[in-house]
């Protein structure tokens, strides 16, 4: 039977590395995710991409989201992450960003 902590000793694929980077991006914005929007390979681990609610309004059209981008290791470790589009809700497919 695999612990915890074994599991994360394997090598992670692009399932267990979107959750991964999820939860890093949870836990360093303290911002509710509404999803992970890209999972790619990297040099040695993966960039996950999360869109976040920043902040919400009334009614939810104005919510100001954005995109984060976290950059783990093959061990699930996170080497870096940034934000790297904000956005309003009602302008998300329009390409206007602030």
């Amino acid at each position: 039977m695999a612990t915890k902590d074994s599991a994360v000793a394997e090598e992670l694929n692009a399932v267990t590395a979107g959750g991964v980077g999820l939860r890093h991006i949870v836990d360093l914005t303290t911002k509710e995710a509404e999803g992970i929007t890209s999972v790619e390979p990297a040099d040695d681990g993966w960039l996950v991409n999360v869109e976040v609610i920043e902040d919400r309004r009334i009614p939810s059209s104005g919510d100001i989201l954005a995109v984060y981008q976290a950059q783990i290791d093959q061990e699930g470790r996170l080497l870096s992450y940034r934000r790297i589009r904000r956005y309003r809700r009602s302008n998300a497919d329009t390409g206007e960003a602030f």
